[in-house]
């Protein structure tokens, strides 16, 4: 069962996303899209709004970006940050049927997107679709094997991050999306890594902020209960605390 954006779950994806990890790995996704004047760009799960803010400073007035999500929740909050901005659009959709004609895009850019979404092939074959030739796309997503938390009841924190994963439908992609990228007709031009690490605890960091929020999902799952979930959050907030993980980034161009 993936996570369901409602307005509570918007709200706490835009905390999230307001954390300094989460604003310089934003940063570090424009600086590998590069966008520029007069571009027209689609971001695929546009959330809350921040990434099409930056991207409509990139591409200017004479420049145009669309954003796609499927919550509704989560384009109200799009539309209250970016709605008045000239040469923003958003609609409600998904990443396996976008609204817009063949040829239509010089770029398109999602992050954290692709790994809830079911038919992969698909998805991409609309990418591959509405990117003009001599366009590109930038996908940013987690494999969730990369994640290092310093825990002492490791067997407990291995069934919560097992547990955890049910909220994806590929938890792994990155690890594949080469291959599905090439299949729908692009080529590979970069592989990039995006690290976040929190050596410390800070309620400002993206781990002291979704480490709230896999405890309340993972209750009552693999066998995990409401005080085996509260456990593992006390477990990852005390002692000697370490976080990291890695987003990874790929960037593509038609064939």
């Amino acid at each position: 069962m993936t996570l369901a954006f409602d307005e509570e779950g918007a709200r706490e994806i835009e905390r999230v996303y307001s954390t300094p990890d989460i604003v310089q790995q934003r940063a570090e996704v424009l600086g590998l899209l590069a966008p520029r004047p007069g571009e027209l760009i689609l971001d695929v799960g546009s959330g809350p709004g921040f990434l099409l803010e930056s991207l409509a400073a990139a591409v200017g007035p004479e420049g145009t970006v669309h954003g796609i999500d499927p919550s509704p929740a989560m384009n109200a909050l799009a539309t209250r940050r970016v709605g008045a901005l000239p040469g923003v659009t958003i609609a409600q959709g998904s990443a396996e049927t976008l609204p817009y004609p063949d040829d239509f895009l010089d770029a398109v850019v999602s992050t954290q997107v692709y790994e809830y979404v079911a038919d992969i092939p698909q998805a991409f074959a609309e990418l591959r679709r509405v990117v003009r030739p001599g366009g590109r796309v930038l996908l940013l997503d987690t494999d969730w094997d990369s994640v290092v938390w310093h825990v002492a009841d490791r067997a407990r924190h291995a069934r919560v991050m097992t547990a955890w994963e049910e909220h994806l439908v590929h938890p792994h992609l990155p690890a594949t999306w080469a291959r599905h990228l090439r299949n729908a007709g692009f080529r590979v031009t970069v592989q990039a890594a995006i690290p976040i690490l929190n050596p410390r605890l800070d309620e400002d960091t993206y781990s002291a902020l979704i480490a709230h929020t896999i405890a309340g999902y993972v209750a009552d799952r693999q066998g995990l209960t409401g005080e085996d979930a509260r456990a593992w959050l006390a477990d990852v907030r005390g002692g000697d605390y370490f976080f990291s993980m890695n987003r990874f980034c790929v960037a593509a161009v038609p064939e």
